[in-house]
């Protein structure tokens, strides 16, 4: 994989800073995410544990926000349905 830079904002202190290769985060998610994507083969049984954890809560998140963004979806086009069939 690509190394993707990151940066926390001056204002603020990182959460965390990947003990490998060095890189900020703003949250301790998204360092145990890193480290578990970017250095699998470095990581001990706690560090993958974690890693499963804070991923399986990432996915599920993901998933209710796509059945949202589908619910949004239908609603509109529903929307624009009857818009037309009163308009048209």
């Amino acid at each position: 994989m690509s190394q993707i830079q990151t940066a926390v904002p001056k204002d603020e202190t990182p959460a965390g800073e990947c003990g490998y290769c060095g890189q900020p985060f703003p949250t301790t998610e998204r360092l145990v995410l890193h480290k578990g994507l970017e250095h699998p083969d470095q990581l001990d049984k706690s560090e993958r544990e974690a890693f499963t954890s804070t991923f399986s809560a990432e996915d599920d998140s993901l998933r209710q926000l796509r059945l949202k963004m589908l619910g949004v979806l239908i609603l509109l086009y529903f929307a624009f349905l009857m818009v037309y069939a009163v308009f048209a």
